[in-house]
């Protein structure tokens, strides 16, 4: 008997925690893996991939292509949100960015790095 009341008491608090949520307009829906995301919304995933030239080592001025190479996709994944509310989203949120550096060398190849970076949004359609 307990037991029957301990169950009968959590579907009525289950009920309470359940009724404000659903007297919302927002509608979520759940994709497999876990994740959340509005009805309407769709992920965008970009990527890019280039060659920069330089020294490669561990001088200052190798760091500092690095950087400037990193900078690149960083700035590339801040512009996006505007174009892609300029063509298609009314919103949108960046989810992740990522960059890998390569170095590149060896006798029959230029000096350098090859940089790749990939960015994820999450986007409310117009």
């Amino acid at each position: 008997m307990k037991f029957r009341s301990r169950f009968v008491l959590a579907g009525v608090g289950l009920l309470v925690v359940i009724a404000p949520a659903k007297a919302q307009s927002q509608r979520v829906i759940v994709e497999q893996g876990g994740g959340l995301r509005q009805e309407g919304s769709v992920r965008v995933q970009t990527s890019i991939n280039f060659f920069v030239a330089g020294p490669t080592g561990d001088s200052e001025e190798a760091q500092k292509l690095r950087d400037r190479a990193r900078r690149t996709v960083y700035e590339m994944a801040a512009r996006e949100c505007d174009l892609l509310r300029e063509v298609l989203a009314r919103d949108c949120r960046m989810e992740s960015v990522n960059t890998n550096i390569n170095r590149q060398f060896g006798p029959q190849q230029a000096e350098g790095f090859n940089i790749s970076g990939s960015m994820g949004f999450q986007i409310t359609l117009k």
